[in-house]
């Protein structure tokens, strides 16, 4: 008989922790320290692609807060909404960098297991 291949695709991320960069840590990407401290609105429209939104979500009210928290429960980051809250509107320039940071290097490392498995019938 003819033979079924499976493939299976498993993604493995790493959580836990504080965020993988202080938020002053304006130096560790130089292109996003100078988009954030002179058009930080580009962004947040890469911010929106990077974490698989519709890039119109920067439109909305509180659209950015809302994919900080995202990215804090997704990678399991230690923190609070008021902390966020505080940081985003307190400092919004360096906390959109430090998220942008945060997802460049989450999706760097991730790792990639492919097993494929061949069925007879």
């Amino acid at each position: 008989g003819l033979g079924v291949t499976t493939t299976t695709v498993t993604t493995i991320t790493q959580t836990g922790g504080d965020w993988s960069s202080s938020l002053f840590n304006v130096c560790g990407d130089r292109t996003t320290c100078l988009l954030g401290a002179f058009v930080p609105c580009c962004l947040d429209l890469s911010l929106a692609h990077q974490y698989g939104e519709c890039l119109c979500l920067c439109l909305l009210p509180g659209s950015t807060f809302t994919m900080r928290v995202g990215i804090r429960e997704r990678y399991k980051i230690r923190g609070s909404v008021c902390e966020h809250w505080t940081t985003l509107y307190g400092c919004y320039p360096l906390a959109i960098c430090q998220m942008i940071r945060e997802m460049k290097r989450r999706m760097k490392n991730q790792n990639y297991q492919v097993s494929t498995a061949l069925e007879c019938s």
